[in-house]
């Protein structure tokens, strides 16, 4: 009742396909192969003691087959959840079907036995079977995960959660702390005083940062998105005052606590290929091609601007590890994106600079902008070991929150 109390349907909708799908694929592991194994192609009738609006998003992306979904019911006024829940029925009609479905579920659900009348093959998972149970490999899901939203980087057990309460007091000061750091010290002191604060990072092959570098002409680093924080750490791992980077869609607080220069583009090609150019006229600039950041192991798809700005840039692999809370979100308060970051206890970057690539050529052949975003893709996908997708920051959008993700 607390957690469903006053909350709109939509926004209960929302989390069932954004947020939770990612727990509970991490949750039912191998059950999830059990299921498919002993009952796919027939159909399934799905029973969970949670509310169906919870799950059902859930089961009929991930699990073929399903015809009926069984959970508790909760009841609504006006759009708004009551927090009282009744018993749920099945949905969809199953005597059509009788004598072709398998029913999965728990041994004490002796209870609802009845919904397991028109089932042919009826399996019930015991205690010390789900001990068994462990998290389903990446490799093995029914479909990639690419997009999941929502805080929480841990799985929400009782005692994990007790854990979050407990920290969080000591979590919000060291953020404050943390971001006072990065705003008010020179990059060069701020790493080393952040790791002092917890904070762990890796910067390999800096190889062009050296004394033959010209400071005098712009350089264009192009990095997959992984947090906010990105041109920061390419920042401090070149030592450079003269740098700047593009954004698409941040708030305006992110921007005024940026201890870097930040460029918002207008999304019109030309006015936004105008801007770089001026940017890169006066010293190093840091673009993320994706436009949005992705929190699993999968770049999406590079624009090809950068490609018409510049005739070489500097690829940089972005890697992050974070223990509690994501530093990403598609809700409202974005500006809290890197609060949430640096609120956990040792979140991780690795900054890797790759070799410098031609935009022009490709192995000694011309190529067009598209053809070397592409490129420039698979170099920091090769290096990072993550899928290559072709999807973009509206897909993720309209996916994750219903909207094109304008802020």
């Amino acid at each position: 009742m607390i957690s469903f109390c006053g909350l709109k349907e939509e926004e209960v909708t929302r989390v069932g396909r954004a947020v939770l799908p990612k727990h509970l694929l991490e949750d039912v592991g191998k059950g999830l192969e059990l299921v498919r194994h002993k009952m796919e192609p027939r159909g399934i009738i799905c029973v969970t003691r949670m509310p169906r609006v919870m799950v059902e998003t859930f089961v009929r992306e991930y699990i073929s087959g399903v015809e009926g979904v069984v959970g508790k019911e909760v009841k609504s006024v006006g759009g708004y959840y009551t927090g009282l829940a009744t018993e749920g029925r099945v949905e969809g009609k199953l005597d059509s079907h009788f004598g072709e479905f398998v029913g999965f579920g728990s041994s004490t659900m002796v209870s609802q036995h009845q919904l397991f009348s028109v089932c042919k093959d009826i399996h019930f998972v015991d205690e010390a079977e789900k001990r068994q149970w462990y998290a389903l490999q990446r490799d093995k899901y029914s479909k990639p995960l690419v997009f999941h939203d929502g805080r929480l980087a841990f799985r929400p057990t009782q005692l994990a959660a007790l854990a979050m309460y407990m920290w969080l007091p000591l979590g919000t000061l060291l953020s404050l702390i943390r971001s006072l750091v990065f705003i008010c010290l020179p990059q060069n002191t701020s790493v080393l005083i952040e790791a002092f604060l917890g904070m762990k990072t890796r910067i390999n092959q800096c190889n062009f940062a050296d004394a033959n570098c010209d400071d005098n002409l712009g350089r264009l680093f192009i990095c997959n998105h992984r947090t906010l924080l990105d041109p920061i750490y390419i920042s401090a791992a070149l030592n450079k005052q003269r740098i700047s980077a593009v954004t698409y869609s941040v708030s305006r607080i992110t921007e005024l606590l940026s201890p870097i220069k930040t460029v918002r583009l207008t999304r019109n090609r030309e006015e936004d290929k105008r801007r770089m150019e001026e940017l890169l006229k006066h010293g190093y600039l840091v673009v993320c091609p994706e436009g949005t950041t992705c929190r699993e192991p999968y770049l999406l798809r590079f624009s090809s601007l950068f490609a018409e700005v510049a005739d070489e840039v500097h690829p940089v692999a972005l890697t992050t590890k974070v223990g509690m809370f994501y530093g990403t979100s598609t809700g409202l308060f974005k500006f809290m994106d890197h609060i949430y970051f640096l609120m956990n206890p040792w979140p991780e970057y690795e900054v890797k600079f790759l070799t410098k690539m031609s935009t022009r050529m490709i192995d000694g052949k011309n190529c067009t902008g598209f053809e070397a975003a592409n490129h420039v893709q698979s170099a920091i996908g090769q290096v990072l070991g993550y899928g290559l997708t072709k999807l973009t920051r509206k897909d993720k959008y309209l996916m994750l929150a219903g909207n094109e993700g304008n802020v």
